[in-house]
């Protein structure tokens, strides 16, 4: 009796192991996606809360580029032929954006982040959008803006591009450490 008692336990214990050792490597597998924040920003003020939202992820940093960056007079909005203002009115106006980003196929979450131009946003995003394949991917729009919400432009992404797996998106404008770190606990 005593030796089946002790066979028992051995088992159980060597099952517990086992066990254990399988969750042990669950969790381990079970690790976040990979983050990417990708961002154009014209004056800098965009690319401010896309180091921050980087930090806040643990994710990689990419920069949106024109190929022909924007100048002052590009961005005068009173002006109605400014290049930015000529952009905004041609809604099928595409930017060329300089580089591709290396490594595409390793990221399962990306933020991307604009100013908000005419109450949505420039049409070098949808450049941006057009040019990778975001099938399985996460994608999360974050802006900046002088007061418009973000609202308009998260609605003209979705319907642009309804394939792509949308989350909820979020004006950032001079956010704090803790507010990213809140927002994004729940994104990756």
């Amino acid at each position: 009796m005593q030796t089946n008692f002790k066979r028992l336990a051995i088992m159980l214990t060597a099952l517990l192991a086992v066990s254990l050792s399988a969750c042990s490597q669950s969790k381990q597998t079970k690790s976040k996606g990979k983050v990417l924040v990708a961002y154009f920003s014209a004056t800098g003020t965009t690319e401010g809360v896309a180091r921050q939202l980087a930090e806040a992820t643990g994710g990689d940093l990419y920069k949106i580029q024109p190929v022909q960056p924007y100048t002052e007079a590009d961005l005068d909005w009173r002006n109605k032929q400014s290049r930015s203002s000529l952009e905004m009115k041609d809604r099928k106006s595409r930017p060329a954006i300089e580089g591709k980003q290396k490594d595409w196929t390793k990221y399962d979450i990306v933020f991307v982040g604009f100013p908000i131009w005419w109450n949505t946003c420039p049409t070098i995003i949808n450049t941006f959008m057009e040019s990778y394949d975001f099938k399985g991917k996460t994608v999360i729009p974050f802006a900046t803006s002088g007061g418009s919400s973000i609202k308009q432009s998260c609605e003209d992404l979705k319907a642009a591009y309804p394939a792509i797996q949308w989350k909820e998106g979020k004006l950032l404008n001079r956010p704090s450490k803790e507010e990213l770190e809140t927002w994004t606990k729940g994104c990756n």
